[in-house]
């Protein structure tokens, strides 16, 4: 049933999980990097930590803080509060969801975000900057 203070949140979490199940094909985890940690990136980092088949292994934003994102995540007036666990900055560069540790970048340009680094083998474009392919494609100069 709608919540009727937040009446989109049921509708975003259902594009989210289908977005998430979409590229979910295997036993395998997949990992995954979210680049924007606005209401859209926040929506798949929530429902990728409630999968067993996906792995949040980093984020990316330039215009918040550590402490802003954990904020934000456990305390989203859109996607209600988070009750899956405990939600915490373990330092400038990490966040931990339970004991999850995720890497936490502020690099505005694409293609110097180390998301080798991280693991991660796909990247969820959520920043609403990269609308085209053509933008998009700038992540992928990064290697794999």
């Amino acid at each position: 049933m709608a919540n009727p203070e937040i009446p989109h949140r049921e509708a975003f979490s259902a594009a989210a999980k289908n977005l998430v199940s979409c590229l979910v094909s295997s036993d395998k985890k997949i990992k995954i990097g979210i680049n924007g940690f606005g209401r859209i990136g926040r929506l798949v980092a929530r429902v990728a930590l409630q999968r067993n088949d996906v792995e949040l292994v980093a984020v990316n934003d330039p215009f918040i803080t550590t402490d802003y994102m954990t904020y934000m995540f456990k305390y989203d007036s859109v996607h209600g509060h988070w009750k899956h666990s405990d939600v915490k900055v373990k330092d400038s560069k990490t966040l931990l969801f339970g004991e999850k540790p995720v890497t936490v970048f502020g690099i505005r340009n694409p293609e110097e975000i180390p998301w080798r680094e991280t693991g991660a083998e796909f990247v969820v474009e959520s920043t609403g900057v990269f609308t085209d392919k053509e933008k998009a494609a700038t992540h992928l100069k990064v290697q794999f």
